[in-house]
């Protein structure tokens, strides 16, 4: 699937107002409008690399592709299902980012160099129009990195393949490609 700059543009927007909806809404007080039941992801992980050589890892279309090289789901009987687009990120807010052979889609809504990374974040499963919000917060720890990372939005029947995944695909990919 090729995700276009109008499409990104259209659910940047979107995913923008929305933040600064619920945003408002949580100032204000108006708690009918929030949901305290949501499902969410909420994973730590420490890698031993410095805060910019894995924001990097994280934004730049060669770094990123050799996670999806190492991951479980491109070394699995999966990859005959993510397709064959390459790796592409367009790292900058409203840039387009698709990975996995096109099978995870999205665009950046926030970029703080070397601190944090907000994306609108899909998968090819779902229904067209779905997007979830990713959020990577990045912080020194010791010699290492430790991020933090806030997933929501998702179809709550997918918060337990979702979590494994961040770890299968992402993070211990990640972590071998920074050695």
């Amino acid at each position: 699937m090729r995700v276009t700059r109008r499409q990104v543009s259209g659910v940047a927007a979107s995913a923008v107002a929305l933040v600064g909806a619920s945003a408002a809404n949580a100032q204000l007080g108006t708690g009918g409008e929030i949901s305290h039941s949501a499902v969410a992801i909420h994973q730590e992980v420490t890698f031993a690399a410095s805060v910019s050589r894995l924001y990097r890892a994280l934004t730049v279309t060669e770094e990123f592709d050799k996670v999806v090289r190492l991951s479980a789901a491109m070394n699995s009987d999966m990859k005959k299902v993510l397709g064959t687009a390459p790796t592409a990120i367009d790292a900058r807010v409203g840039g387009a980012f698709s990975l996995f052979g096109g099978y995870i889609t999205g665009c950046f809504l926030e970029l703080v160099p070397d601190a944090r990374i907000v994306q609108a974040w899909r998968a090819g499963s779902w229904d067209p129009g779905d997007f979830s919000i990713a959020t990577f917060v990045l912080s020194t720890q010791g010699s290492g990195t430790k991020l933090v990372f806030d997933h929501t939005g998702f179809p709550g029947d997918a918060a337990e393949h979702l979590a494994q995944g961040w770890h299968v695909n992402y993070w211990q990919p990640l972590a071998k490609s920074l050695q």
